[in-house]
């Protein structure tokens, strides 16, 4: 894929013909085009030549550059003097909106991380809106080099670029080194399953340095795994381990893509039993899909969509899990998926757990399966074929009940023998299995290496994340320490007790598109005297998709997540807040559990696990940096004595971490 639709020299692009010019553009969009869209690009060329043709500098100009991240394409780029100029047009709007300032900003800043030859170089963003009256303001750029968003009608375009090139007086970019140069995007989940659903490659919206455990590998081999059960009619189980944020839920979503249409051979659903996921991203594809549906090739403006009409769409390619079960738990037909895709597989419920959720929620007082049992025999129902893919992280049970990976091969030993078994030599690990399984006991059990993501997407400043985390909650100062030094220049995490000099750092990081968040053990009760208040609760689509301006947006830091708002979904910037139920005392944590007006200590491993997973949750969701805020306490507080949180934050300050002074 190109990435850009047109692209030339300066003096090439200020001597050709307008028209030329917007057929090369047509022809490399090679989808059908509403008139107004070739007039726009018209307006961009006209304002673009009038600004540029006092220029007597060797430049560059691209129109519709990809920005992989984002799955969408920038309207200009432009390479003058050593200085690299985002332009966002938007023709015949008469303001300069919040969210297209954001937009504009985040070209900028996606271009200043993600690709190479942008990183140590300038950057200016620039919002051109034709009918707005002009809003003069001066250059200013940050740490990053990259500038505020500049606002013009068009009209002052010319000095603009030549205040930036006044400022920073550079020696010209080598163009071809620079277009050439490699793009690793990192898309969150809800960012990457927007582009997908908008027809991205995945390959084109994830980094592609991940070697044969890349995203793009998993992918292709459970297609492949996929079109054999259908060829030879077996029925097939595939289990997806990796690292936290190495993108087991954006495999599934990739697959569950390809095949979302009901007349598919291969249709397929994907299916979680995380209840602020699957709302945060049908919410997210559903907008998308409504507010960009004339933008699509096969649009006609007889078959507008309402919202609703979006949202009943989404929801045939993304459902709950709870509904499927209980759906088929009523109906005992073949489901019209062939393939079903589980997220969060090991979160499932043993059989005591959804027996008893059985009986007393749904009247049903035989049941006698665990709900990975169930779910096969739902598949099982179909006479010729039938594919699970079911995604798997380690260390992440964090409800009562949950089975873990344990509950399905039990199912496949116990059950269904003849169903076929694909994982990774990694899900033998202690990672995934608590108590050991006996694999030989499986009789048609098969290893493939590349179902299983060692590379973690989720933070790209610091791949090394996961493995810090790991050996934080373990209690392991010295490698903990060791592997933080690694990535400390990467990945910034600080550590404070006041939560205001907290919210002042995390702000001060949340530019542009950006997203940061409040997050907190839902059993960090004693927080409500710091002002967070982990019993309310949130609207995880709004909290995760508002704009930043919206008081309901994560990035106000008033609304506080838990772990099991934020599972599976992740934030760029996180402020979490350290409660006293996990203190750590004589070199080595201590688990608590806050009940009725004091605390009291978690006795059973279970419980313990569950509170260490919790912990794990939230301190692996951010991508570019975190702090983490430990409160003082208060000695005539009996629930918050100091001693609670003193040990765990000199702990944490052991660990290498740097220290905030308000």
């Amino acid at each position: 894929m190109s990435r850009a639709y047109y692209s030339a020299p300066l003096n090439l692009f200020l001597s050709s013909d307008e028209n030329a010019i917007i057929g090369i553009i047509t022809a490399a969009h090679g989808q059908n085009l509403l008139n107004t869209q070739t007039q726009a690009w018209s307006e961009q060329i006209k304002i673009l030549k009038r600004a540029l043709t006092e220029f007597l500098v060797d430049g560059y100009i691209l129109f519709e550059f990809m920005i992989p991240r984002m799955g969408r394409r920038a309207d200009v780029v432009l390479i003058i003097g050593g200085v690299i100029f985002v332009i966002e047009f938007k023709v015949g709007a008469d303001k300069f909106t919040y969210a297209d300032r954001v937009q504009t900003a985040g070209y900028a800043l996606d271009l200043k991380h993600f690709h190479a030859g942008s990183h140590d170089k300038f950057l200016v963003p620039v919002l051109v809106c034709t009918k707005a009256i002009e809003q003069p303001s001066a250059i200013e750029f940050n740490h990053e080099q990259v500038a505020n968003v500049i606002c013009t009608s068009g009209e002052k375009l010319t000095s603009i670029l030549e205040q930036a090139l006044r400022q920073q007086v550079l020696s010209d970019i080598d163009y071809i080194a620079w277009v050439s140069s490699s793009y690793k995007p990192t898309p969150s989940i809800v960012e990457a399953a927007q582009a997908l659903y908008a027809n991205h490659n995945v390959v084109d919206i994830t980094r592609s340095e991940a070697g044969s455990q890349n995203i793009a590998e998993t992918s292709s081999t459970l297609l492949k795994l996929i079109h054999q059960a259908r060829l030879t009619k077996q029925k097939v189980i595939c289990f997806v381990t990796g690292v936290p944020g190495a993108g087991k839920t954006l495999v599934g979503l990739n697959i569950a893509n390809q095949h979302s249409k009901p007349e598919d051979d291969e249709y397929s659903v994907f299916l979680s039993g995380n209840g602020p996921l699957v709302a945060v991203l049908q919410e997210a594809l559903a907008l998308d899909l409504y507010q960009n549906q004339g933008k699509q090739p096969d649009f006609e403006a007889s078959s507008v969509l309402s919202k609703k009409d979006a949202r009943r769409k989404v929801e045939s390619f993304i459902q709950n899990i709870h509904r499927f079960r209980d759906h088929y738990l009523k109906d005992h037909v073949k489901p019209p998926e062939h393939v079903v895709i589980f997220d969060e597989a090991q979160r499932a419920w043993d059989m005591t757990q959804t027996s008893k959720f059985m009986q007393t929620k749904r009247g049903v007082s035989d049941f006698k399966m665990s709900e990975p049992e169930f779910l096969m025999s739902v598949m099982d129902r179909h006479d010729d074929w039938a594919v699970i893919v079911a995604l798997i992280g380690g260390g992440q049970e964090i409800n009562v009940g949950e089975a873990g990976i344990e509950g399905w091969f039990d199912a496949v030993r116990q059950t269904f023998k003849d169903w076929l078994v694909y994982c990774s030599p990694n899900l033998l690990s202690g990672e995934y299995v608590r108590y050991g399984i006996d694999f030989k006991s499986i009789e048609n059990f098969n290893q493939e290496p590349s179902l299983h993501l060692a590379t973690s997407m989720r933070s790209f400043r610091a791949e090394k994340l996961s493995s810090f985390i790991h050996y934080l909650i373990a209690g392991d100062v010295a490698a903990a320490a060791l592997t933080y030094s690694e990535i400390k220049n990467l990945f910034p995490i600080t550590l404070t007790r006041d939560i205001s000099t907290a919210k002042d750092w995390i702000k001060k990081k949340t530019l542009a598109n950006r997203r940061s968040g409040l997050l907190a053990s839902s059993n960090g009760i004693r927080l409500k005297a710091e002002g967070v208040f982990v019993k309310n609760t949130i609207e995880p689509e709004k909290w995760f998709l508002a704009a930043g301006n919206d008081i309901r947006s994560s990035n106000f830091l008033e609304d506080a997540a838990t772990e099991f708002d934020v599972q599976g979904l992740e934030l760029d910037w996180a402020l979490v807040a350290w409660d006293a139920d996990l203190r750590f005392v004589n070199g080595k944590f201590q688990h608590w559990q806050f009940k009725g007006t004091d605390w009291q200590v978690r006795h059973k491993r279970e419980s313990q696990r569950y509170l260490e997973n919790a912990y794990r949750v939230l301190l692996t969701r951010a991508r570019e940096g975190m702090v983490i805020f430990v409160p003082k306490g208060d000695s005539s507080d009996s629930t918050r004595s100091p001693s609670y949180y003193d040990g765990v934050y000199s702990y944490l300050l052991g660990c290498g971490l740097t220290e905030l002074l308000s």
